[in-house]
Order: C-alpha cells, then structure tokens, then sequence
C-alpha cells in the first residue's frame, strides 16, 4: 500500500496513507505505555490516558467529546504495555479539527485535581469490573508472574493501592519523561494530497517542543518454570500456559505468529479447537496467542473448562504439542496454513482504522512499512525446518508455566 511520512524537527512523524474513500481514519500513537511505569505507579500510563478527555486549556469535558461527535465522528483510545495511542474515524472535511483535537488533548491537558480524583473512582470501577472476569484476569495474573518483578508484569489498569495513590505531579513527570517527540507518529488514511497532511500537520505538531528518546527500558529476565494455582469463587476451571517467546525483531516471529495462527489462533478450523472442543467436547473457549514485544515476547494458551475436566484438557494439549514437535507440518500442511494466515492478513485490511494503526506502529518499531506483498514473501519463506524448530522452542510442556483458577468446592 502507498505511504508516505514526513519528519518535523522536533521528531514526530506525519504518516499519510492515501485512500478514495469519504470516511478518514486517524491516530497519534505514543511509544510510552505500563512497561514506563516506576513500581509505585502501576496504571499511571492508563490514567493518563482516561485524563486527557477531561480537560485542556482550552475545552472542558463536554467540549473534548462533542469536538467530533457532534460531526458523527467516532473518538476513542487505548494503552497497551508499551504503547498509548489516541484515534478516530471522520469525514474527510474533518481532518484538521481531529488533528487539532489529538494535539489539544495530548499536549494541552491540565489535570485539575478534582477530575484526577473523579476519574479514580471510574478507573476503580474499571478494575473491580475487571476482576469479576476470570477468563481476563487470569491474563494479568499469570503476566505478573512470567514478568516477575518487571514493569511489563504489572496489570495495564493498575490496582486499587496504586491507582489511589497517583497525584498530579506522578501524571506531569510521567507526560514529560516519557512522551518523546521522536517516538510519536501522527497517521491519517483519507483522501487528502500528502501535501495537505504535511500542512495540517505541521500546523498543529511543528510547535511542540522537542522531546528526544532516552533509553529507559529493561528487557525483562526469564523466570524459573512454574505451575501454580489459586482458589477462586467461580463456577468453572480456568487455566492459561505459557513462556517467553520471540521478540518484534527476532528472525523466527513470521513462523511463530504463522504457527500460533494454526494451532489455537482464530477460527474454528485451529488445531486446538478441533481437537480439544469439537472432538471431545472438553472446553467451550480454547486459544493461544503470541505477541511479541520490544525487547521480548510471551506465547500463551488459555482454556476454560469444568474442574474435572482440566487434567484431560491439559493431556490432549500436551498430546498436540508432542505432534507438532515429533511430527513436523509437512509442506503441504504448512502451506494450507500459509493460505489461511494470509487470507486473515488480506481480510483484515478493510478494517481501516486497524490497519492505520499498525502501520503506525511499524513506523515505529522498524522506520518502516512492510507492503502485502513483503508481509506475504516473509510468510511464505517460513520453512517446514523454521515450523520444525519453533515447535520444539516454544511447544514443549516441559518449558511452560501454568496458572490455574479452581472454583471453590
């Protein structure tokens, strides 16, 4: 796909995408998320991110949400472990009010108190909502454990203790510490001149002041191999597996995303879907999942099923990785599986919105932007060997920890 970014002194990026289309999609994405928090302010990056909608110098609340919705426009965002972004569907006339707004709110918010201390209260309520979830907490808790005594552990949304303990200036050092100018891309696909975009863009981000990266980042060290449990007050078993994997610029990540895809990843044609829920019935919810990261990686494999149930899931699941490491895909099967992953790949670029946003993401990561076609060549040159070896890495029981939530009984 066409692109084209333009790089203003201060370091942000102006991505421009074009497209024929009447609806534009924008984002500003921050290379700054929960892994850029000191201990004591786990959930300090997502607060942030629920304060910028409250107040500027120049809007309030009500002002901030009705600058594009009262348009039609659709506004939201979003914080990961490592990154924030901002982002909204518009238009095509209403370019220029949604990048003026993505400034406004990122550089121009003021954090009065009494919205700080409003906010904590909905953010507590986020929380406990959350916790009332197993099937997502267990997530968080088993990261905890896998990131032991690292930032990247640590829930995105913080807990209770620390989110009642933010102040002001947490919120300000933060902003100043780790919002730089260089790790900052604005991206917008639309029918737009990429003249335009530099126009707009320069009119709204040109002034910010420079704000150059200062490597702060751990990488993360590999825990002991651990199998634990908790008793819960829920009706059924849930258990999640897992290890460190390949990070964002490892060589075997295509394989691996590739191999995650085929063998719990979406759809109902995946092997553990197959295998575990449609042949023997055992769990309603079975999946895996691998992304990689910065500086690491984390493969996981989620199941949910009844508590007598979770020694057979667990023994099938083993069973599957057994084949897949004494019996590699043949090139016929990791061809089919090519075929599925790129036909996902090609579906998934009609959500516009999603795909402005990774391509943001992989200016960020790489200073470049992969085409299909490139995407396409990396998938296909995975080999049977590279599937063979990946299996044997990361699908071996033997190197996966466990987390497990049993019910009361």
């Amino acid at each position: 796909m066409e692109y084209n970014v333009h790089t203003l002194p201060n370091g942000i990026r102006l991505l421009h995408v074009p497209s024929a289309s009447t609806i534009s999609h924008s984002c500003i994405i921050i290379n700054s998320g929960s892994r850029d928090e000191k201990e004591d302010q786990s959930g300090l990056a997502h607060f942030i991110e629920h304060l910028i909608f409250k107040q500027t110098s120049k809007r309030n609340t009500s002002q901030i949400l009705n600058r594009l919705e009262s348009v039609g426009a659709d506004l939201n965002a979003y914080t990961t472990k490592e990154y924030t972004c901002i982002h909204a569907s518009f238009l095509n006339p209403y370019m220029d009010r949604t990048l003026e707004l993505f400034n406004d709110i990122v550089f121009h918010s003021t954090f009065p108190e009494e919205e700080i201390e409003k906010e904590k209260g909905v953010v507590l309520d986020e929380i406990a909502s959350y916790q009332d979830q197993p099937e997502e907490a267990i997530y968080d808790d088993f990261e905890d454990l896998i990131f032991a005594n690292h930032p990247m552990g640590r829930n995105i949304l913080g807990s209770a203790e620390s989110v009642t303990a933010l102040q002001r200036a947490d919120i300000l050092k933060f902003i100043a510490e780790n919002y730089h100018t260089d790790k900052i891309v604005v991206a917008v696909i639309g029918n737009y001149s990429f003249s335009k975009i530099i126009r707009v863009g320069s009119k709204h981000y040109a002034d910010i002041p420079e704000n150059l990266y200062i490597k702060r980042r751990l990488t993360p060290a590999k825990p002991a191999i651990f199998k634990h449990s908790q008793v819960k007050p829920i009706a059924q078993a849930h258990t999640v597996l897992g290890c460190h994997a390949y990070s964002l610029h490892e060589s075997y990540k295509t394989g691996l995303l590739l191999l995650n895809n085929h063998f719990g990843g979406t759809g109902m044609s995946s092997v553990l879907n197959l295998q575990i829920r449609e042949k023997y019935g055992i769990a309603y919810t079975i999946e895996s999942g691998y992304s990689p990261l910065t500086d690491t990686g984390i493969f996981t494999l989620y199941f949910g099923t009844d508590i007598e149930k979770v020694d057979k899931a667990l023994s099938l699941i083993n069973k599957e990785f057994k084949r897949l490491r004494d019996k590699p895909l043949t090139e016929t099967q990791l061809q089919k599986a090519k075929n599925k992953f790129i036909g996902q790949i090609a579906l998934g670029e009609e959500n516009r919105i999603g795909l402005i946003i990774s391509m943001a993401k992989s200016l960020l990561e790489y200073d470049r932007i992969d085409d299909l076609e490139t995407v396409f060549k990396k998938i296909q040159s995975v080999s049977t060997t590279d599937a063979a070896t990946i299996s044997s890495e990361i699908l071996d029981e033997r190197n996966l920890s466990s987390l497990t939530f049993y019910p009361f009984v």
